[in-house]
């Protein structure tokens, strides 16, 4: 069955203007163009439409999708089971989520108590098994099996006033970051705080810290597409000067 970008948008829910843009970029290419000028799509580009918005569904930006659906290693059959996996782990999270809600909601009425360490117990576990399922491979051949458990051991037993002191530091590394990328120097004042910030939010994650090892993580940041993505998601390059500032600031390069 063939269809036009109006009865393909219907379809999929998304807006003609949408396909005629991911058309532009070169993410979806319709299959021919009829003789009046409309943009045809068949079954493929249908195909090829879903998997692009499985991976919008997981928050990736199109410039990500676009490198992963043009690489000659990509796999249709492969990336659906890898959407079934990750989108089973959000309805886990969900799950937890939900969970913790219901049992706040019975502490708010009195039918139960809960401590202070439960109330964000749900955060925490999904955070353990995301990290694990994400980069648990290479953390553990880069840092070794004990490290990685001793830092999900520490995470685990965070407080909630740690808890929320990390979160805040999160966000403090952002904006900070942000800043300091649109100055332009890496060794800057306000850089130089981006990556000191970093590292405060690191000890809350880490056994232990070493300068070596902060600098090995700024250098992944940049080698890894999904810790590249994750940075450079607002504006492309931030990924390096961050690398960069934590370079400067660890002292591996002057």
């Amino acid at each position: 069955m063939e269809y036009t970008v109006q009865k393909l948008g219907r379809l999929a829910g998304v807006s003609p203007r949408t396909l005629r843009f991911y058309d532009e970029i070169g993410l979806l290419k319709p299959a021919r163009t009829n003789s009046s000028g409309y943009r045809i799509y068949g079954s493929e580009e249908v195909d090829r439409l879903q998997q692009i918005l499985f991976y919008r569904e997981l928050g990736l930006d199109l410039d990500r999708i676009k490198r992963i659906m043009t690489s000659p290693s990509f796999d249709g059959s492969e990336a659906l089971r890898t959407h079934r996996e990750q989108l089973l782990a959000k309805r886990r999270q969900l799950d937890l989520l939900i969970a913790n809600v219901e049992k706040t909601i019975a502490a708010a009425e009195g039918s139960i108590e809960m401590t202070n360490e439960e109330k964000f117990e749900g955060f925490k576990k999904q955070l353990i098994e995301d990290n694990e399922k994400n980069y648990g491979a290479e953390a553990r051949e880069k840092y070794g099996d004990d490290v990685v458990a001793k830092s999900n051991a520490k995470l685990a037993n965070m407080t909630q006033a740690e808890y929320e002191e990390v979160t805040r530091l999160a966000e403090e590394v952002t904006e900070t970051l942000a800043e300091a990328f649109r100055q332009g120097d890496p060794a800057g004042e306000l850089a130089q705080r981006a990556a000191e910030l970093h590292k405060r939010w690191l000890l809350f994650y880490w056994p232990q810290y070493s300068k070596e090892a902060h600098a090995g993580l700024a250098q992944m940041y940049v080698d890894d597409e999904r810790f590249r993505a994750y940075y450079d998601a607002k504006q492309p390059g931030t990924a390096e000067f961050l690398r960069d500032a934590i370079h400067i600031y660890t002292g591996a390069r002057t």
